[in-house]
């Protein structure tokens, strides 16, 4: 069977299974929505437990959710990204059904919206304890925001509708005013994750300076423009010599991984696609080659960090879809994006359910199927991929 009809088989399973789910699943740092955990006192106020009960669940490859009174439950970001999905498939095939999708997910972001900032802005449906910070649910984070305004921008782009674009720039607000910065001498700076943090994460700035260069594109907005270039400069400062980056300036931080880079590398191409600034391409093809020689193995197996290939992420293989295509690299590299989603699929994908698992270890593999984490990323990975793709280029089986 030829990739590209192994690839469509796949993406219609997990549509299918995405539909039935109506969208809503589990996620895996939901853990302290445990209805068991929020009844003991000592459990719910104790950092430490926090950070144990979150990890067990995030690392075990048994469910134990239903147990615990972890009910399934719309994630923001994700029904961002399944807005983007369907505003893509309605630019390019302008279906009653599609639009229909649209306004349904916008209604949702809608309801979902974090109150009492300065513009729209959402959070993750969870409390969530990390190392670096504790963020209640529905916390406010540059992430989240800049991924669900991109997808009012999609939509935007896609219907024509004002609406997505208002909500969009009014995104920009919340991140200008409400969120914390760190400031170099030279004027360039990063944003914090979130109004509660001080903490720098490469990833969140470029994403917030992306969304700033994509309204920019609308508005003509030079207060978006330059703010957006600032942070392209703080972020481009922080590249290491051989094109990477660490995740963040923490101690705790300094992993390199697939996805992220992928995040770097689209923000930093679609910053100087929508401003026109051009001069940040060697920082982007530096980095584009230490990413396409780094995270994946001639077999098709993505890695997950730059120095080990376990834990096998379903993200990883997901995000190289759609860097390659921000980066306009796909056609040249589409050889290698059919043998890691064709492996991704045949060990990854569920025969007759259609989810994708979560990750696969060294000595076993978490099948949990996450709505965010898994379903959303490849729903969009596998819709952009069959948009770009060009079946008679295929020559491998």
């Amino acid at each position: 069977m030829q990739p590209h009809t192994t690839i469509s088989n796949a993406y219609s399973l997990l549509a299918d299974y995405c539909e039935r789910e109506n969208y809503c699943g589990y996620d895996p740092y939901d853990g302290l929505n445990s209805r068991l955990f929020q009844r003991i006192p000592f459990f719910r106020n104790n950092r430490l437990i926090r950070l144990v009960w979150i990890q067990f669940f995030k690392r075990s490859p048994l469910n134990l959710r239903s147990l615990v009174g972890i009910d399934k439950d719309y994630n923001p970001k994700a029904v961002g990204l399944f807005l983007s999905a369907f505003a893509s498939m309605y630019k390019t095939d302008p279906q009653p059904r599609y639009l229909e999708k649209i306004r349904h997910f916008y209604t949702l972001l809608e309801s979902m919206e974090s109150k009492g900032y300065s513009g729209a802005c959402w959070g993750y449906n969870f409390d969530w304890e990390s190392r670096a910070f504790f963020q209640p649910k529905f916390t406010p984070t540059i992430v989240a925001t800049s991924f669900i305004a991109d997808a009012m921008l999609d939509a935007y782009e896609a219907t024509k509708d004002v609406v997505f674009l208002n909500k969009a720039r009014s995104a920009c607000d919340f991140i200008l005013i409400d969120l914390n910065r760190s400031v170099e001498p030279d004027g360039s700076f990063a944003f914090s994750y979130s109004p509660l943090d001080k903490s720098i994460v490469y990833n969140a700035s470029l994403l917030g300076a992306r969304l700033f260069s994509r309204v920019y594109a609308h508005t003509q907005e030079t207060e978006l423009r330059d703010t957006a270039k600032q942070v392209v400069v703080f972020c481009c400062k922080a590249q290491q010599s051989n094109g990477a980056w660490a995740y963040g300036t923490l101690p705790f931080h300094q992993w390199i991984d697939s996805f992220h880079t992928g995040y770097n590398l689209e923000c930093l191409a679609d910053y100087a696609r929508y401003t026109g600034d051009h001069d940040i391409n060697a920082y982007i093809q530096k980095g584009f080659d230490y990413y396409i020689h780094t995270f994946f193995l001639k077999d098709g197996t993505p890695k997950y960090y730059s120095n080990s290939v376990y834990p096998i992420d379903i993200h990883a293989p997901a995000q190289l879809v759609i860097t390659l295509i921000k980066l306009n690299k796909f056609a040249e590299h589409q050889q290698l994006v059919e043998t890691v989603l064709s492996r991704t699929i045949q060990t990854m994908q569920h025969p007759t359910k259609g989810y994708f698992f979560y990750q696969i270890n060294r000595w076993f593999t978490s099948r949990i199927s996450y709505m965010r984490w898994s379903q959303a990323w490849m729903f969009v990975s596998l819709g952009q991929y069959l948009m770009h793709a060009k079946p008679n280029n295929s020559t491998h089986s």
